[in-house]
């Protein structure tokens, strides 16, 4: 899972969200800090008005929340979500054996350059790699 900075800076570069089952998000706001929920048909769902999209908490009995507003939500992406969002662009993902340990290097093209994100999570090279995209098509 990617990093809550991250996912914030995705969001900041244009990255939008609907959400599905299965998705994490967090909720904005430091109060929900550290708390990650999940899209689940049983107990968070999606509901869509013409005022917009809001996350529905049926049932949940530990916190006080009924609903909280798409724009109130922060997405985390999975690996694989990031990864087919770069579409043509992505071209790999090497596992590197680096003197400070592991890194994953994914490679895009941007703007007709190879270029080259590299953290110690796939995940968050790849978001990486996404925000470098979203900014290059603004």
């Amino acid at each position: 899972m990617i990093s809550t900075p991250l996912a914030q800076r995705l969001r900041e570069a244009g990255l939008t969200w609907t959400p599905v089952s299965g998705d994490a998000f967090q909720v904005a706001g430091p109060e929900f800090e550290g708390d990650v929920f999940t899209v689940s048909d049983m107990t968070i769902e999606a509901h869509t008005y013409s005022t917009g999209t809001v996350l529905g908490f049926n049932g949940t009995t530990e916190w006080a929340l009924d609903s909280v507003a798409l724009n109130d939500a922060v997405w985390l992406p999975r690996e694989d979500q990031l990864r087919d969002m770069l579409g043509s662009a992505f071209v790999m993902l090497e596992r590197v054996d680096a003197a400070a340990g592991i890194e994953y290097d994914v490679t895009v093209t941007v703007d007709g350059d190879s270029v080259i994100f590299v953290s110690e999570d796939p995940a968050e090279s790849y978001g990486m790699a996404l925000i470098a995209l979203l900014e290059s098509h603004r």
